[in-house]
């Protein structure tokens, strides 16, 4: 049942276009900008439209949360990220290259560099572990290899590497549709890392999962940012997930950035503007499930 809640202070609020020191930090250290949204908009057939003039830097190794109800435009930004949805206007940039108006041979090569990690892990069940993971490994090697499944060595040791970084290298030889949905989970995350990328890309990674797991995969998320610098946006629903692993967050309602800050800035009222209501329990991760995996 959902019913308003509160969530724990942390800061003061901050629901201003202008993010103080923070924006100037952003603002001077633009070259160090990997990922750029100028302007942008998305309108789907119909009319409808998805993002509204979006302005965003994000800063080579950081790690930020995107929150935003159904609806607000969370997906359509990662996907206009890496080509799948075309900007209407406006311009992307992926560490200097456009991504806007690439053609077909440009964006094979922008998305070599974006690892996607998704909500429903886009797993091939009927085939190993290890087999998921090398799809990450398309890119590095000719197309008659991976259909003939004659994978050179190298790319094989960088797969079970991936496995290892997630914790799960044990599970290489194993069939997918034998994981927990947490184990799935991370093996999306393996293929991700696989493709070596610049860009990690999360579209609510964790919606599928219970509580318990969901911290652990975030946990991933987070510590392989840390480890590796792999600049990193991952969309979530679940606000109390955010406040607990984000750094910055970035708040999208209907299709507009509403809130771009620290962290420690949010407060409950910040999430109910971005949200345009009352928290819910809908809104919150319950800690009462047991790990799946």
């Amino acid at each position: 049942m959902s019913s308003e809640r509160q969530l724990k202070p942390s800061g003061s609020p901050s629901l201003s276009a202008d993010r103080g020191t923070e924006a100037d930090d952003h603002d001077t250290t633009d070259a160090r900008a990997v990922i750029r949204f100028d302007d942008v908009s998305v309108t789907y057939r119909g009319g409808v439209q998805a993002l509204r003039n979006v302005d965003l830097r994000v800063d080579d190794g950081e790690f930020v949360v995107v929150v935003g109800l159904s609806g607000a435009g969370k997906s359509t930004l990662l996907r206009a990220l890496n080509g799948l949805v075309p900007a209407t206007s406006g311009s992307i940039t992926i560490d200097g290259t456009e991504v806007v108006g690439a053609g077909a041979a440009e964006l094979r090569v922008i998305r070599s560099q974006i690892g996607m990690i998704f909500q429903t892990f886009n797993l091939v069940h009927r085939t190993s572990v290890l087999n998921n993971v090398l799809m990450g490994r398309l890119s590095a090697v000719p197309a008659w290899r991976s259909t003939l499944g004659l994978w050179p060595s190298a790319e094989r040791e960088a797969a079970l590497q991936a496995l290892e970084r997630v914790g799960i290298v044990e599970k290489a030889y194993v069939r997918a549709s034998n994981l927990s949905g947490g184990q799935q989970q991370r093996v999306g995350i393996a293929r991700a890392l696989a493709q070596e990328p610049a860009v990690m890309l999360a579209d609510e990674p964790v919606a599928a999962l219970d509580p318990v797991t969901s911290r652990q995969v975030m946990g991933d998320l987070l510590r392989i940012n840390r480890e590796m610098g792999i600049t990193t946006l991952v969309n979530l629903h679940f606000l109390d997930l955010a406040r607990e692993f984000g750094r910055r967050l970035v708040g999208l309602r209907d299709g507009e950035v509403v809130f771009d800050g620290d962290i420690s800035d949010v407060t409950d009222d910040t999430f109910q503007e971005i949200y345009g209501r009352a928290i819910t329990d809908d809104d919150l991760l319950t800690v009462d499930a047991e790990p799946a995996g």
